[in-house]
């Protein structure tokens, strides 16, 4: 399998995770937050939250240069998003709508662990968002 083509924005580049290296990635980039473990399914709760008509997918990994790290789901096609908390809706890529969960999953994991090393992948990752092709898309739901 050919992996997926990296996306870049502004001066960050992400890296795919290859699948030898999955079994790090969660350890490695988020190993020193309270209850790590926890994150991944919040995500997929945040984007089931998100999306009507997502139903479970592989997801892919991927790393920023800044320390970020973040997951996008496998299927490549356009996301339904609406986030009944704010009243946006939008159609995205399946990068927009996995740095989406990712972003709403590791803002509620930061408030809720206080934890320091959270925050700085929120902050991180928020890096890569504002210079996506989607950031509108993105900052909207998120707000």
């Amino acid at each position: 399998m050919n992996p997926p083509t990296p996306a870049q924005t502004g001066t960050l580049t992400a890296t795919w995770v290859s699948d030898a290296q999955r079994i790090h990635f969660w350890p490695k980039y988020f190993g020193q937050v309270p209850k790590w473990a926890l994150i991944e399914p919040q995500v997929f709760r945040w984007l089931d939250r998100l999306c009507e008509d997502y139903h479970g997918d592989f997801w892919d990994f991927y790393t920023l240069p800044n320390g970020g790290a973040f997951m996008v789901p496998g299927t490549e096609q356009g996301y339904v998003l609406f986030n009944a908390l704010n009243g946006n809706g939008v159609t995205v890529s399946r990068e927009a709508a996995g740095i989406t969960a990712c972003l709403m999953a590791y803002s509620h994991c930061a408030r809720s662990t206080e934890s320091e090393t959270m925050t700085e992948h929120v902050y991180w990752l928020l890096e890569y968002a504002l210079h996506h092709p989607e950031s509108r898309a993105i900052f909207a739901l998120i707000d």
